[in-house]
């Protein structure tokens, strides 16, 4: 059917998009995945992306004939560790220096779009894009990976707003579920208002986008997160457009032979998989206990891990006797793997994660029990939704300094995998009523073509 609509799709309905994410793995895999659903759709999509990025990105472009894959050469920055393009190359320090060197690349983004004259931009946190394109004649769409509620609890101006502010929500908040413990509002605010070379902070940012953009996008549906994206648009007095549940489809290369030999030595259900995305990297103390939290459950596990902090490699991180002791049962991997084929196996029955936003979604589409760990502001706030309010999952407590133990990994695990428990019970409810519904045939489909057609609605004006 699709192909049949991009096959008589006319040149004057053909939309002509740019994608410019920021160079996060996290961040980047999202916008494809947005990109598939518009080129299976006829339209036009240029990715900017680094370099050395599309190789990891290649097997994930469905429609290569839609989608033209755009290098962009990261600019050297003092500071930043040679050959360096995302976020999955640095470590939380060097953020800064990652946005500065995207920042430098804006006057060959600004030519480029001259060149092509795209209909739409698509970004995330550069602040100086919406005033570029509004100089071209070129919209811009500011789209949020992340999840509405996260936008929606920081709606207020929170630049210069005290660390304790943030532990309740804007006014008018539409959940009484949701909030932020201390040490996760000190992290972020300390994250937040830290200034990157040129005296602009991460908020600033989002600040100077947010008013200057013509329309904000979100992956969501009105169903799960209409409350949320309503309070947004109410905030910042801007178009909110929702793309609807952006589900990723499944890649066209298969699980590397080695990951399924593996998995194919389990029962079906029994592995539990964990992954904290391309950034994270926890400190010593957490990554053991969540290794040794993995082991105390005595099921197989599979763990996608950055080295902790302080440590060059996983194994540097491991605790002492704990390879030998889980050898033939337990991996911990410290490469990129392919995370849906591998929440796909049968084998796999419990997916830990970080709550990143393309993470979740791969988890509520998959028929894994789900536990949350998450490691900053925003993710949490999207594991208290998860857990206090849809009940899908359950999030791993920590001590009021940020600190959990392998017990409390080990318990919430066994917990949601119990088939006897009532937490477990009903958990898998919740999450076999979401799945089925963002799976529900033709739902995806309309909310695109909806989104579609707002966007030409948009050039219409």
């Amino acid at each position: 059917m699709q192909k049949q609509v991009a096959d008589s799709m006319s040149d004057e309905s053909r939309l002509r998009i740019v994608m410019h994410p920021w160079f996060a793995m996290g961040h980047l895999t999202p916008f494809l995945h947005m990109s598939n659903k518009l080129a299976a759709r006829g339209h036009e999509v240029f990715f900017l992306l680094p370099t050395k990025t599309q190789e990891k990105l290649n097997q994930f472009n469905l429609h290569p004939q839609n989608i033209k894959f755009i290098p962009l050469v990261v600019p050297k920055i003092e500071g930043l560790p040679p050959g360096a393009e995302t976020t999955s190359d640095i470590d939380l320090k060097s953020v800064s220096l990652l946005f500065h060197a995207m920042d430098l690349t804006q006057p060959i983004v600004e030519s480029f779009l001259k060149e092509i004259k795209p209909h739409f931009v698509f970004f995330d946190y550069q602040h100086w894009l919406p005033s570029v394109t509004r100089s071209l004649g070129i919209k811009s769409i500011q789209f949020f990976i992340i999840n509405p509620q996260v936008v929606a609890y920081f709606a207020n101006d929170i630049v210069t707003a005290k660390a304790s502010n943030l532990l309740k929500a804007s006014p008018g908040f539409p959940s009484s579920v949701i909030n932020l413990k201390n040490y996760e509002a000190r992290g972020l605010h300390l994250l937040c208002t830290s200034k990157t070379k040129g005296g602009i902070t991460f908020l600033d940012r989002l600040a100077i986008a947010k008013a200057e953009c013509d329309a904000i996008t979100f992956k969501g549906s009105r169903e799960m997160e209409g409350k949320y994206c309503n309070f947004v648009e109410k905030m910042f007095n801007k178009p909110v457009i929702l793309a609807g549940p952006v589900v990723p489809e499944a890649p066209t290369s298969v699980l590397e032979e080695k990951w399924v030999n593996w998995l194919n030595g389990f029962r079906r259900g029994e592995v539990i998989y964990c992954a904290f995305g391309s950034e994270c990297r926890l400190e010593m103390q957490l990554f053991q206990e969540l290794v040794l939290g993995f082991e105390l459950t005595g099921l197989p596990f599979f763990a996608a891990l950055k080295p902790p902090i302080g440590a060059k490699t996983v194994e540097e991180g491991l605790p002492g006797g704990f390879e030998e002791r889980i050898r033939g049962r337990g991996i911990v991997y410290g490469g990129w793997v392919q995370q849906q084929l591998i929440l796909s196996h049968p084998s796999v029955g419990c997916f830990v994660t970080h709550c990143g936003g393309g993470s979740i979604s791969e988890a509520l589409v998959s028929q894994s029990q789900i536990v949350f760990l998450p490691n900053v502001a925003d993710q949490a706030i999207t594991a208290r939704m998860m857990d206090g309010e849809l009940r899908v999952g359950v999030e791993i407590e920590r001590d009021k300094e940020g600190l959990f133990t392998k017990e409390d990994v080990c318990n919430t695990i066994k917990l949601v995998m119990d088939e006897e428990s009532e937490i477990g019970k009903l958990v898998k409810a919740n999450h076999t009523k979401w799945r089925e519904f963002l799976l529900t045939e033709g739902l995806e489909n309309s909310y695109i073509d909806e989104f579609v057609d707002y966007l030409q609605g948009m050039l219409r004006k």
